[in-house]
């Protein structure tokens, strides 16, 4: 089992996501109110739970459940995980409760996304009881131990059902998706690549900027990502972030004025992205073989969709 050691009271689990090493993690914090950071969906169950088996924590050890948002690669599973943790509260946005008490219009958004692979992926998606969420404001604390609370922030760009959860003992934020995806595979090669992820529907990059900027104003000292794991160069992989924003942004646009037919927009918009990274990824000396390539394959695809869906809602509301 994958784990990894952040810092002496914060561990990340591999939860293998998709099939794959190094996707998305679960954070453990052990304090006095033990508390995860994601799920997944209901496939990475199985990993979370002998995670915290080889962590030494008993499930009805477990009191607070927080999801940045309910994407189901990052909320996903947490229905079918709550049946074995009688203690735990989930902790989510005040525009994602309603969803996850009823989780009928996320299924319905990620099977147009993920199509006929949809049931491998995700399957079972079930509903968490309305007496066991926990909503939290912009500002808002959650104290988890005798001298540390937790503060939310709401941070929209990626998902306006967005909160990014501050840790003041390490002074770090876990941000879930909102400074994009840490490609933690490469740093066996000595590369940081830190990438936004554009998914349909609400990506919007005013907002995205803006939430980075909230990063950027507390001087952390860690970014503890959804996808994957941390990294204390904060200002680097924000300023990383920002820098590939732009491109993504100006490759939808490209995209949606290139043709009148959506899947055209999105295969010419996925076509410019993909050419752009794999040109820095080589510049880099990265082999063709390694694995980041069929990883960034998949997570190209599904930014092209976000990125023409912002572009016809920017076009049209003009």
């Amino acid at each position: 089992m994958s784990i990894i050691d952040v810092n002496e009271r914060i561990k990340l689990i591999d939860l293998f996501d998709l099939g794959m090493s190094e996707r998305t993690g679960s954070f453990v914090i052990l304090e006095d109110s033990i508390t995860l950071i994601e799920t997944s969906a209901s496939p990475s169950i199985p990993y979370l739970k002998q995670g915290l088996k080889e962590l030494n924590i008993e499930l009805d050890q477990i009191k607070f459940i927080i999801l940045t948002h309910i994407h189901l690669d990052h909320g996903g599973g947490v229905g079918l995980f709550l049946q074995d943790c009688p203690n735990a509260k989930v902790v989510v946005h005040p525009k994602a409760a309603k969803h996850l008490a009823d989780p009928s219009k996320l299924e319905m958004g990620a099977r147009a996304v993920y199509g006929n692979q949809f049931d491998q992926l995700f399957k079972p998606i079930l509903p968490v009881p309305k007496e066991r969420i926990m909503v939290k404001n912009d500002g808002e604390t959650l104290q988890i131990g005798k001298n540390t609370c937790l503060t939310f922030y709401d941070t929209p760009g990626h998902a306006r059902h967005h909160f990014s959860i501050y840790d003041p003992v390490s002074n770090g934020m876990f941000t879930g998706d909102t400074a994009g995806i840490y490609y933690w595979m490469l740093k066996e090669l000595g590369i940081d690549l830190y990438l936004p992820t554009t998914s349909p529907n609400q990506f919007n990059p005013t907002e995205m900027l803006h939430s980075i900027k909230l990063y950027r104003e507390k001087s952390l000292n860690y970014l503890y990502f959804g996808h994957f794991g941390y990294t204390k160069q904060v200002e680097f992989a924000l300023n990383e972030v920002e820098r590939w924003i732009e491109f993504f942004v100006d490759c939808g646009r490209k995209g949606y004025f290139y043709s009148e037919m959506d899947e055209e927009r999105i295969e010419y918009t996925y076509i410019r992205l993909k050419e752009g990274i794999i040109n820095e990824l080589f510049k880099q000396q990265v082999p063709k073989e390694h694995k980041i390539f069929k990883v960034i394959d998949l997570d190209l695809k599904v930014c092209s969709m976000g990125l023409i869906d912002y572009w016809k809602k920017e076009v049209t509301n003009r």
